[in-house]
């Protein structure tokens, strides 16, 4: 069958319309060669025996293309080998982008740390993902509370789970002890005495 007679047969069990073909070679066309041999294998998976043939005609490219796509997409190692932008490659996150985000961060919410006295390994902070981020943008790091958050994660701070049940002694004013606790602090280390901060809660037997 020469190349006019098979080009009318393929046209004859043709799949799509003249004017799906040209949508799909429009796209083929604005493609890296590795997307192009991926669509090419993606557009004939999608069609029953005799798509290879069907595909490669319309984009003008060889069955070897087409099954080389095929592969690629089939053997995600081979992908990964041949992958445009290498491990590592993207853009860096403020936390590793900003030098002293560690340090300004533990600074700002020095005061404002309390934990469980049962488990040293739990700790959190009165300040909400807001206030964190807004301190700061006054310390000269502006970020994101979504980089706050991970900041907090990154320091094992936890979110404070609310009881199920009233604890007896609870206070209104917790920021304002918390406040209170930093005032007095900065007191006596101006003064040049010594500051022990002790957080006890009695353990149920």
């Amino acid at each position: 069958m020469n190349k006019k007679n098979k080009r009318q047969s393929l046209k004859k069990r043709a799949p799509y319309s003249e004017k799906i073909e040209n949508y799909i070679i429009d796209t083929y066309n604005m493609l890296s060669e590795k997307d192009k041999r991926l669509y090419s294998a993606v557009e004939a998976l999608k069609l029953p025996w005799g798509g290879q043939s069907y595909v490669a005609e319309i984009l003008n490219c060889s069955r070897t293309t087409i099954l080389r796509g095929i592969k690629e997409l089939k053997d995600y190692e081979i992908l990964e080998k041949d992958r445009i932008r290498k491990h590592g490659g993207g853009r860096k996150s403020a936390i590793e982008q900003i030098k002293n985000i560690d340090e300004v961060f533990l600074k700002v919410i020095d005061d404002h740390i309390a934990g469980d006295p049962m488990n040293e390994s739990i700790r959190w902070t009165n300040l909400s993902q807001k206030q964190i981020s807004a301190r700061m943008k006054k310390e000269g790091v502006e970020i994101s509370v979504t980089v706050v958050k991970q900041l907090l994660k990154k320091h094992k701070f936890v979110k404070r789970k609310a009881l199920k049940k009233k604890a007896i002694g609870s206070s209104n004013n917790r920021n304002e002890q918390f406040e209170k606790i930093k005032r007095l602090k900065e007191e006596y280390q101006a003064s040049g005495n010594p500051v022990v901060s002790v957080d006890t809660k009695k353990k149920n037997l």
